[in-house]
């Protein structure tokens, strides 16, 4: 990966609804050398996708909690289960396996208390493998989607 890939790259990560036209004239090149690249980078996995980001709020979701999981085993079936069962709830905005304990932190994003209290007792508390499940709630966001750094260190 050269300059002028990262280059695309921070520029997308702007502004991804960036025309091929308007992305090769940010970054110095010709239509076609910019759509092969930005191709080439698609297919490669470095581009993962493209998405609008939405607001929680505007949409009325206004909960966040944390979620720490501990799961009773840590064996493969055990670890597969549930995320298995992670994938099926839609509240659960991200899932993550963590080293040592807890074993994964949850992102649980709901409508209000009510709402994240239903879930957690209907459907959290009772996934595969969980042996205890720890809550805190989100205060604040100070930092979301912040690009990545496009440096070569």
């Amino acid at each position: 990966m050269d300059r002028i890939d990262r280059n695309i790259l921070a520029a997308l990560q702007s502004d991804g609804r960036l025309s091929i036209t308007e992305l090769a004239e940010r970054v110095g090149l010709s239509l076609s050398p910019c759509h092969r690249r930005v191709k080439a980078l698609e297919q490669g996995g470095v581009i993962r996708g493209y998405h609008a980001q939405l607001d929680p709020g505007a949409l009325g979701y206004n909960f966040t909690a944390l979620v720490f999981v501990t799961l009773r085993d840590g064996d493969r079936q055990a670890v597969n289960a549930f995320e298995e069962a992670v994938k099926q709830v839609p509240q659960i905005t991200l899932a993550q396996r963590l080293f040592g304990d807890p074993d994964y932190l949850l992102h649980v994003t709901t409508r209000d208390l009510p709402a994240f209290q239903q879930l957690y007792d209907e459907k959290l508390s009772g996934m595969a493998g969980v042996q205890r499940l720890t809550s805190t709630l989100v205060m604040k966001t100070v930092i979301q989607d912040r690009p990545l750094v496009l440096g070569q260190g």
